[in-house]
């Protein structure tokens, strides 16, 4: 990145031309009034005061980013003068004199109330023990957006300026922004519908997460360019041929698939590049369409490119009669091209456009506008009212909450009906128990099982799309801890847990009667320090768990005892200790296989050099793998900087994180392993077996190859000594006659 010159009074002239550009932007969105203008006008000089001598890390003013927020806001979501408000002192309160209270008086309770959700919470708040700070910001904005919707769409504004400018940020904070990316706000941005801003920052945190790959990938994109040229030729203008002649207005429009979406698309359905046949897709949107017409004129348009251009069947797509859950409408299908490409075709209206591009932000927008019109749902309002239900729960820890949450942002979903024909809209993967808590919460606690369209299934039983359910009830059964597991909504695992929290309540006289007996036993005090150490000590996260674990002897005498440093050493068996070693597996823990390595074969950041390092199992670093150290248990675990479980540790803990890269000429074998599907045949694993010990020369852990209805799969694991030997590798295997598929695991 080029170094940033200051000049001030350069940088006085294009603030006042950003803002300029901004005010344009508001005023083309809708006319604004007089008084909304004064206020924008206002919270602009306020902000350029209280951010006066402040820069960012690239060297530019501060004021730069609340202008940027600002503009996305107007621009790429659809918000109006509030949001442009909020968007141009969302940091002053965190990071100037101005209170909140100020801002309170010159703005109002609303600005003020969005401003203070957008804000990070301050380093001296109070944290439970398991839980960081980055897991208490997130319980701060979903408490927050639950109040107004806008602070998570200004979150999401704030965070793709953020990703746009991050180069200028050291390496351990990219990887941590980059994690908090991926972990919280692109699945927000999905479930919002705000598909522009989703793929963008999927874009971003790929760049960063995993370069090579990504410009791999690009390269290849950038390599079919003169392909667009000619689907042109052959498909759009064919196209506009046959609207035109039956008399339609409209808009198309093309785009290529992005970087992220070709690379998930070649991980999870294990394809080559050349294999993705959606590369491109088309987009035809509507004009002039009445809304009770939009249906009937979406399918003519379908039938009337189906009729031309053959279309797959399996890839028809009708998101018009049933919505998605953020509103999404279109109808989709997949055609093939005179030029042999498959294209994916999206048919919409103006209006269904506007919700795709802005998602739920065009409904809760379209609210705010016109208050007094009845509409049929408001996916915003429900969407925040479930997370209301879902936060009722106040002892769940910050991380807990999130992870809950996040559960629910990605969820497709499936739609069952009722005996009487009633439908009812589920998760996907939601079981007969989850069916029977969202009809009623005791039909839910008294089911022993359900007749899926007339056969009987268990309480576990995953239901499908059209299923026709009728629960079945007993007075004799009641919510077990087990039931947990036979469930996916948070309403029915909200309903067994509140049930077995009131049971378990009624073992807290027998729970304190035991623990009363333990300390007079060993001679210890029963009191409130003793029992909050005890609760430490045995990670408890209630009163009510402790003494119902130890009613039900769960928690013994030795464990207090333990606690307390009052318990006796377990016996030692030394004729045992000549033989530990054979026990012990050192050579499992990725560092190698009887060679002599260094022990530290990574270079780390200097603070952390004397802690020992592992290599992790979840994604089998190499040497060559961009790499980043979380900081666990009192070592060092080494991970690729792609790794989802990495990513999810940096994005909670990004005081974890520490720089790690492969220490120079450092001759390693690690473990890793690679996973292969192929047409069976006789000779096939020893023709693997020998390009991977013979040509390769690399010696195998171990294989296992298992065939069934002609085709065999298999996993090979292998000691390799950098990451070109393992790719060289995975390509041999490519080219082995049968070889369908070879990805590393």
């Amino acid at each position: 990145m080029a170094e940033y010159i200051i000049d001030e009074k350069r940088e006085a002239r294009e603030i006042q031309a950003k803002f300029e550009e901004l005010l344009a932007a508001c005023r083309e969105l809708k006319p604004l009034t007089s008084d909304e203008e004064a206020q924008i006008v206002r919270a602009f000089q306020i902000a350029r005061n209280a951010h006066e001598g402040t820069r960012r890390k690239s060297g530019e003013p501060y004021i730069f980013h609340p202008l940027a927020v600002a503009m996305i806001a107007v621009k790429e979501v659809g918000l109006g003068p509030i949001a442009v408000v909020c968007a141009l002192l969302h940091d002053v309160v965190e990071d100037t004199d101005i209170s909140l209270e100020e801002l309170r008086m010159l703005f109002g309770d609303r600005v003020a109330t969005i401003v203070d959700g957008v804000t990070k919470i301050d380093d001296v708040m109070v944290m439970q023990q398991t839980d960081s700070k980055q897991a208490e910001n997130y319980r701060k904005i979903l408490l927050s957006m639950c109040n107004d919707a806008y602070v998570i769409f200004l979150k999401l504004c704030d965070r793709l300026h953020n990703m746009r400018t991050l180069g200028s940020m050291r390496d351990t904070k990219k990887l941590a922004i980059a994690s908090e990316t991926q972990y919280l706000y692109i699945p927000l941005a999905h479930r919002l519908g705000l598909y522009n801003i989703k793929t963008e920052l999927e874009e971003l945190v790929m760049r960063y997460t995993n370069p090579d790959k990504y410009a791999e990938i690009a390269a290849k994109i950038a390599a079919t360019a003169g392909t667009e040229e000619r689907l042109a030729e052959c498909l759009v203008r064919p196209v506009r041929e046959l609207l035109d002649h039956h008399g339609y207005h409209y808009t198309i429009k093309t785009r290529v698939k992005s970087v992220y979406s070709c690379w998930k698309k070649i991980e999870n359905k294990h394809v080559d590049f050349e294999e993705i046949y959606d590369l491109y897709a088309m987009r035809i949107i509507l004009k002039d369409v009445p809304r009770e017409q939009e249906k009937e004129e979406c399918f003519k348009i379908y039938a009337l490119i189906s009729g031309q251009f053959p279309p797959n069947p399996t890839r028809f797509r009708d998101w018009i009669t049933r919505p998605k859950n953020n509103g999404y409408e279109s109808l989709q299908t997949t055609v093939m091209t005179p030029i042999g490409r498959w294209v994916e075709v999206q048919i919409r209206t103006e209006r269904m456009d506007t919700i795709a591009e802005k998602g739920m932000a065009a409904h809760f927008l379209y609210k705010e506008a016109h208050p007094d019109e009845q509409l049929d749902s408001n996916p915003v309002e429900e969407w925040l009212q479930q997370i209301r239900t879902s936060l009722e729960q106040s002892d769940k820890s910050a991380l807990d909450l999130v992870e809950e949450f996040k559960e629910t942002l990605y969820t497709k979903e499936i739609y069952l009906f009722t005996p009487a024909g009633k439908t009812v809209v589920l998760p996907s993967r939601s079981t007969v128990l989850d069916f029977a808590y969202a009809i009623h919460s005791a039909l839910g606690q008294h089911c022993i099982g359900a007749k899926v369209n007339a056969r009987p299934a268990a309480i576990g039983y995953r239901l499908h799309t059209g299923d026709q359910v009728q629960v079945l009830t007993s007075k004799k059964t009641l919510p077990q801890p087990e039931w947990l597991d036979q469930c996916q909504t948070p309403r029915a695992k909200e309903a067994i847990k509140d049930f077995l929290r009131q049971q378990k309540k009624e073992y807290v006289g027998e729970g304190r009667r035991k623990l009363a007996q333990y300390y007079n036993n060993l001679h210890l005090k029963d009191n409130r320090q003793n029992f909050g150490q005890l609760k430490r000590f045995l990670n408890q996260k209630s009163d009510v768990d402790l003494y119902y674990d130890i009613a039900v002897g769960t928690i013994s005498e030795h464990q207090v005892a333990e606690c307390f440093g009052k318990a006796r050493p377990a016996p030692k068996l030394f004729f045992l200790a000549p033989y530990k070693d054979l026990f012990d597996n050192k050579s499992d823990n990725g560092q190698g296989h009887g060679d002599e390595v260094s022990p530290t074969p990574f270079l780390l950041d200097h603070e952390y050099e004397d802690l020992p390092t592992e290599t992790a199992t979840c994604c089998k670093p190499v040497p060559g793998d961009q790499v980043v150290g979380i900081v666990q248990d009192g070592k060092i675990m080494v991970h690729r900087t792609g790794c989802k479980i990495a990513m999810d540790e940096m994005a909670s803990h990004e005081n974890h994180i520490v720089r790690a890269k492969w220490r120079p000429g450092e001759q390693l074998s690690l473990l890793t392993g690679i996973a292969l599907t192929a047409i069976d045949r006789k000779g096939l694993l020893q023709e693997i077996t020998g390009h991977i010990s013979d040509e390769m020369d690399l010696n195998m852990r171990a294989i296992t190859l298992e065939a069934s209805e002609g085709v065999a799969r298999g996993i090979i694991m292998l000691y390799v000594t950098d990451v070109d030997k393992l790719n060289g590798l995975i390509d041999k295997l490519k080219h082995i006659d049968g070889i369908e598929d070879v990805h590393r695991i």
